[in-house]
Parts: C-alpha cells; sequence; structure tokens
C-alpha cells in the first residue's frame, strides 16, 4: 500500500511538486520568511540554468528549535524559545547572528539566515547562511540570568556550531560579553578551547579590532560609492537615521567624520532633528557618559516620530528592525538614496514606491555586509593565530565592499534592474554554481 503523501505526489505534476512547500514553512506566512520568498522570486527569472535549483533557497536546509529552561535569580524556572537555522551551506559554513529580542520567531529567523546567505556570497565570503535568536527581553533579565540563558542556548545547539560548521556572532540584544559566554560554553563541552567558534568577541578573547564598529562602517563605504555613481558629494550630505544602537551610531559617528551633517536620528525615545547637523559623538557622550536623557540632548530637538520619514535629506539609513519602511510611509520619503543598515528593513511594495519616486536603494544583503565582513576576517585570525592592526582592516574592508558594489552597480546597468535584485543575481548565482557543482548525495 502506496504512503498517501506518495500517491499524492505520484499523481502530482513536476511543477505542483515543487511548490508543495514543508507545512512549518506555510505557516510562517506572512512575515520576514514571505519578503524573502518574493524576493526570490523576483530574481528567478535572471537565473537561467541556475533557476532549476532555485527551490534548494526556498527551503533551510536545517532548522532547529529548542527549550531553554533557565533558573532565575528568585528561583523559578521560565521557559524561552531559541532558534538556530542553516539556511544553506553549499559555499562554506553556516555564518550569522544570534538575536535576543522578545518579538523573535521561526520566520524571522529563516529569513535573516536566508539574507545571510545571499549577503555572504554577494560580497564572496567563503561562508553559507545561518542565524539564531532566542524569544527573550534581554533588558528584563540580571547579569547573571542572562548568562546562564545564553550558556544553556548554547548547550542546546550542541554540534550544530563549530569553526568549521556554523559560526554565531552578535546581533540585535547581544554582544561581546554574550560571545565570550558562548565560546567558553561550547569549550566546555568539548575539552578545548576554540576560538574560531564565534565572532564579534571581545579584544582579549581573539576578537578582531573594528569589528564592533564594522556594520556601521560598511554602511558609510557602500553609500560614498554609491554617491559617486549618483554625482553627489559627500561633504555637507544631509543623513537621517533609524536607530542608535551598534550599526547606526557607528555609521552616524563615520558620516561625520566625512563631512557629512546628521540631521535626523530617531530612536525608541523619539527623534532628534536639527537641519543644521548635530554630533553623533556628543550624543553618545551625553547618553553614556554623562548619563543625560534622549530628549535633553543639546544639540537638537524632538519632532514627532512620524515625522521621521518626511525629512528632507539626501541619504535615509534604516539601522533598527525590519520592515520599517511599508507602502504607508515610502510615498512621505524624501531621501535620494537609501542605505540599508538593518535587515529587511523595507518591504517589496515599499521599494517599488521608492524607486518610481527616483530614489535609490542599496539593499541591506550589501549595505550591511561589513559586520560580517570583519567577522571574517576575525575567523582568518583566529585561524592563523595572526592579528592585523585596525588601519588593515580598515583598508581590507574597504576594497572588498567596494570591489563588490562595483560588480554589483555594473550588473545592474548591463541588466536593467535595481542593486537589489543585481546583488541577488550575482549571489543566487554564485550560491546555486556551488550547488549544481557538488551534485546531490547519493
Amino acid at each position: 500500500m502506496n504512503h498517501p503523501d506518495t500517491a499524492l505526489q505520484a499523481g502530482a505534476t513536476p511543477a505542483s511538486r515543487s511548490t508543495r512547500l514543508p507545512s512549518y514553512l506555510n505557516a510562517a506566512e506572512p512575515g520576514p520568511w514571505a519578503m524573502f520568498l518574493e524576493q526570490l522570486d523576483r530574481v528567478e527569472p535572471h537565473l537561467g540554468d541556475l533557476a532549476r535549483w532555485t527551490d534548494t533557497l526556498r527551503r533551510p536546509k536545517r532548522t532547529l528549535v529548542v527549550d531553554i529552561p533557565v533558573r532565575m535569580d528568585d528561583g523559578r524556572i521560565e521557559h524561552f524559545e531559541g532558534f538556530r537555522v542553516h539556511h544553506n551551506l553549499s559555499r562554506g559554513p553556516g555564518k550569522g547572528g544570534v538575536r535576543f529580542h522578545h518579538a523573535v520567531n521561526l520566520s524571522e529567523v529563516m529569513a535573516l539566515a536566508g539574507w545571510m546567505t545571499i549577503k555572504n556570497a554577494a560580497v564572496n565570503l567563503p561562508y553559507g547562511g545561518a542565524k539564531g535568536g532566542v524569544r527573550v527581553d534581554p533588558s528584563q533579565l540580571s547579569r547573571t540570568e542572562l548568562e546562564r540563558l545564553t550558556r544553556r542556548y548554547t548547550s542546546e545547539l550542541g554540534d550544530l556550531i563549530g569553526p568549521d560548521c556554523d559560526i554565531p556572532a552578535p546581533d540585535v540584544g547581544t554582544n561581546d560579553q554574550v560571545m565570550a559566554w558562548m565560546m567558553d560554553t561550547y569549550a566546555i563541552n568539548h575539552g578545548a578551547t576554540h576560538t574560531g567558534v564565534v565572532t564579534g568577541k571581545p579584544i582579549s578573547m581573539g576578537g578582531s579590532l573594528g569589528r564592533r564598529d564594522a556594520t556601521g562602517r560598511g554602511c558609510f563605504v557602500v553609500a560614498r560609492e554609491a554617491m559617486k555613481r549618483l554625482n553627489r558629494e559627500m561633504k555637507d550630505a544631509r543623513i537621517a537615521i533609524q536607530g542608535f544602537g551598534n550599526v547606526g551610531n557607528a555609521s552616524a559617528r563615520v558620516f561625520h567624520d566625512e563631512g557629512a551633517r546628521i540631521v535626523a536620528i530617531q530612536d525608541i525615545h523619539g527623534t532628534l532633528f536639527n537641519e543644521a547637523g548635530f554630533d553623533p559623538h556628543a550624543l553618545l557622550r551625553h547618553l553614556t557618559v554623562e548619563g543625560g536623557a534622549w530628549a535633553d540632548f543639546p544639540g537638537a530637538t524632538l519632532i514627532p516620530s512620524d515625522q521621521f520619514w518626511s525629512v528632507d535629506c539626501d541619504v535615509m539609513l534604516p539601522a533598527a528592525l525590519e520592515g520599517q519602511i511599508t507602502k504607508d510611509n515610502a510615498p512621505h520619503i524624501r531621501a535620494r538614496l537609501i542605505v540599508e543598515g538593518a535587515n529587511g528593513p523595507t518591504t517589496p511594495e515599499a521599494e517599488d514606491i521608492l524607486h518610481a519616486q527616483g530614489c535609490t536603494v542599496l539593499p541591506d544583503v550589501l549595505a550591511n555586509a561589513g559586520g560580517v565582513t570583519v567577522s571574517y576576517f576575525e575567523w582568518v585570525q583566529n585561524a592563523t593565530s595572526f592579528f592585523w592592526t585596525e588601519q588593515d582592516i580598515h583598508a581590507r574592508l574597504d576594497r572588498v565592499l567596494s570591489e563588490a558594489f562595483d560588480s554589483i552597480w555594473r550588473s545592474a546597468q548591463d541588466k536593467g534592474v535595481n542593486l537589489r535584485t543585481a546583488t541577488f543575481i550575482t549571489a543566487c548565482s554564485r550560491v546555486l554554481e556551488a550547488r549544481a557543482l557538488r551534485g546531490l548525495y547519493p
């Protein structure tokens, strides 16, 4: 007797079989994963013979959902939901961050892993795409509770991570201390220290100089290259940034140091604005050294948060979370260039509106690749036990991203497509060529 599913497939056409997704993938829509799938749909017609392999990008290679029991400081046992997704490993070990956030879910982590596959291939790093996360608000945990959570999550990942199979890094809600705990837990469980199991570590534990600001610095590099092609000057260019976390504040400081004017910064505390521009270094000192409040910063004034999207600027840099630029606020955006510092901040419908308005969008999978590029440098340094200066790191990062941007820009011009499609064409072609050459086993 045939298995019911086997019988169903036997009577199906090849096309219908290829579109039948596992249940958990169907259940993920709508959400970030649906956005990733739509981006794949848009690029597939440009892939030629390699398009026969595209369905491998629509199905993550490996998805892990774990329960994380944690003993809280008051003795209670709390349970947290954790994830790790290997999207595609055709080009090398998985690479992608770990996110601690109260809204983390499977759809988001799958999409972030998919975008890591594209990002790593777009800048030609020898990695596949992976991502992890825990559904938790880390601000509600004590330091000891956060350490217990991190160590138990790392243990639950087991042999899924390792310097030759999957290398986590910091993301939203995590930092170098979290990476230190992950590295130590892995070392305890495996009986040896492997510094390359994570990147974004403290410098004293084998971390790389320049890693903390790498994503923000990378945003500046690709923005600079785009502005050259668009015949726009960096000096006095007006910059509006959403988010003042690791990516946003690093980007703001580099843009400011290169002569641009930071006219608006939006964070969860509100939107600061000054048409003449303000100093992000002073804002950072105000918040971290002087203990000042966001609203009390003397260099700018607060404006209603919804007005951020209509600020007259040359460059807008969304560096918060995904899904921030939508069909509702895109018509109000007056920027000439969008630089996606966050992952997935622009919906496909919003991007169509922006292009119709003459706005160029630098996609996340290229614009925020600075972090993973320097993570690659860190991984290489760990493998060789030879470390580079910060000047070396900046120069190597500039070269990798400038060359990647130039190739993608020329592809966009040659094919008559936007930069996101050109980036996906480049990345998907590299991934699917590797998939085709490796073949299927057995």
